[in-house]
């Protein structure tokens, strides 16, 4: 029988009355990450989801790497199906894991039998399958505790399934099953970081960057684009919405002071992300902000900027450190385009000495000298969105 892949759930198992949605949900975003790598057959049994190659032109290495950036599944293995019997698991262990079972110096079988009409406990199979292992194998050695190799023998409904050890999933509940918020995306560390911890709750992304051509490049923009790609390995297609944020910025430097630039900037920001939410139906803003690391993120900064806002705003590193942010940016595979040094909108023009402690009647008072409804309408209206595809560094199109 062909080689296939399995599954296993995580927090999904955990789900009352709505787990079938859940599952189906998973089983839907699974079939649509695959798309890239052949026809499969995708379908969820006894908190297992399987998915099986339908013909040779499958790319089974691409499909495994891709099932584990799926949300939703706390384990991969590839596994080898097989007849339901005591020695065709035996040959299949044998023919399957040959050059494990060589290289190995101890070994252990562990059997699953989720069959319970089997004839056979799931001890006896591991017995009589280790057993004949151990003959064919006269070098190794059983160790029940911290073997060289398990070999693992699930015996399920339609076919027994052998597979060596499993590689960690990427967790988390299936993406659409949270709602939907809005990303603010910079295009430094955090922010890929933050909308990478909201996903993984099963939340589904809109992206927002502000584009303030000419002091930022074009190279920036196409570093955000870049970081979105990144993302979309986990996080699924998205929209990127760039917000075109020049002319705030120039208002802002015109006419308020310099120390609160930076403030009074991030509350435009919170409004136009908010006014992004409103068109699109989500339901919450995600923000990169950690506390107290730079001067618009302290308690009391934190707390005027997000005064402009009605939704939640949800901060998912708001309490790491920059160490912590950085071991998830590299393991997610977005930490070497978010150090391209390419100055993004949160840069330029940036005060010498920010307002840390600020107060809001202040901020307020500099604010009247701004036309904010007619700044944030007309940045509003020349939004650009960008459909960013599926697939490592993906450039997006302009819709």
């Amino acid at each position: 029988m062909n080689e296939i892949i399995l599954l296993k759930l995580g927090e999904v198992v955990l789900k009352g009355l709505n787990r079938r949605s859940f599952e189906d949900k998973l089983t839907s975003n699974i079939r649509r990450r695959l798309t890239h790598y052949g026809s499969f057959r995708v379908y969820s049994k006894q908190s297992t989801i399987y998915v099986e190659p339908q013909d040779g032109a499958c790319d089974l290495e691409g499909a495994y790497a891709a099932c584990r950036q799926v949300f939703g599944v706390i384990a991969v293995t590839r596994a080898r199906p097989c007849p339901k019997d005591k020695d065709a698991m035996f040959h299949c262990a044998k023919n399957y894991l040959d050059r494990e079972l060589r290289a190995a110096q101890t070994f252990k079988v562990e059997t699953k039998r989720a069959d319970k009409k089997f004839p056979m406990n799931s001890m006896e199979i591991s017995q009589y399958v280790g057993g004949l292992l151990h003959d064919e194998y006269p070098h190794l050695r059983v160790d029940v505790h911290q073997p060289d190799l398990r070999v693992h023998v699930e015996v399920r409904e339609k076919a027994a399934y052998v597979h060596g050890p499993t590689q960690p999933g990427a967790g988390g509940l299936p993406i659409g099953m949270g709602g939907t918020a809005v990303s603010l995306l910079s295009g430094g560390i955090d922010s890929p970081v933050s909308s990478y911890m909201i996903a993984k709750r099963g939340v589904q992304l809109e992206l927002v960057h502000f584009f303030s051509p000419p002091y930022t490049s074009q190279q920036a923009l196409d570093k955000v684009c870049a970081l979105a790609g990144e993302l979309t390995g986990w996080c699924g297609r998205m929209t990127l919405h760039i917000v075109p944020f020049t002319e705030i910025q120039e208002a802002i430097r015109r006419d308020c002071t310099e120390d609160h630039f930076t403030l009074i900037m991030r509350r435009f920001m919170m409004r136009l992300a908010e006014g992004v939410a409103r068109r699109t139906g989500a339901k919450a803003l995600v923000t990169g902000e950690c506390l107290g690391q730079v001067a618009s993120q302290t308690m009391d900064a934190l707390t005027v900027s997000g005064q402009v806002c009605q939704l939640p705003v949800l901060r998912p590193v708001i309490g790491m450190d920059k160490e912590e942010i950085i071991r998830i940016s590299r393991r997610i595979g977005t930490f070497e385009t978010s150090i391209l040094p390419y100055e993004d909108c949160c840069t330029v023009f940036t005060p010498r000495h920010p307002k840390t402690h600020p107060h809001l009647d202040e901020v307020l008072a500099y604010e009247q000298a701004l036309d904010i409804d007619g700044l944030v309408q007309r940045a509003l209206d020349g939004v650009e969105r960008r459909t960013i595809a599926m697939g490592p560094h993906a450039a997006g199109t302009s819709a």
